[in-house]
Parts: structure tokens; C-alpha cells; sequence
């Protein structure tokens, strides 16, 4: 049945479908918001790259001190190791 995948002629159905589902005013807004989302995306993936490549940035100690570990709640550990 779907043997031959998607042909042209199914993707015109699906587009006259979301016009009709959505509406030509709302189609250009969507396509402004996609295109925003991903520009920002593409700068967070380059920001991240950058970081990851760059290694610590200037000022920042190589390896940062160890955590105390996690503390609960209720304030911290007795002194015998006990939680309160």
C-alpha cells in the first residue's frame, strides 16, 4: 500500500489541508515563529560548539572544587554521619 512512499500529488493534498485547517492569516505568523525558533537554535548550537571547543573560558579554573554533595532538605547531616 505504501509502497512507493509520498508522490507529489499527496504532499498538495496535505498543503491544501493545512491552509485550510489554519488558515492563510495564520501561515505567515507560523512561518515567522519557525523561522525565528530556529535561527535561535542554530546560535545556541554555535554558542555551544564554541564553548566545548574553547575549553574553560579565561578566569575559570580548570577543575572547579569538588561539591560538599548533595544536602537534604531538612538541613544537614548530624555530625555522627546520621541524616535528622
Amino acid at each position: 500500500m505504501l509502497r512507493n512512499g509520498l508522490e507529489p500529488w499527496h504532499l498538495l493534498i496535505v498543503a491544501i489541508v493545512v491552509i485550510v485547517l489554519f488558515g492563510s492569516k495564520k501561515l505567515p505568523d507560523t512561518a515567522r515563529s519557525l523561522g525565528r525558533s530556529m535561527r535561535i537554535l542554530k546560535s545556541e548550537a554555535k554558542a555551544l560548539k564554541e564553548e566545548g571547543a574553547g575549553g574553560p573560558a579565561a578566569g575559570e579554573p580548570d577543575d572547579p572544587a569538588p561539591s560538599a554533595g548533595p544536602v537534604s532538605p531538612s538541613g544537614p547531616a548530624a555530625s555522627d554521619g546520621r541524616a535528622r
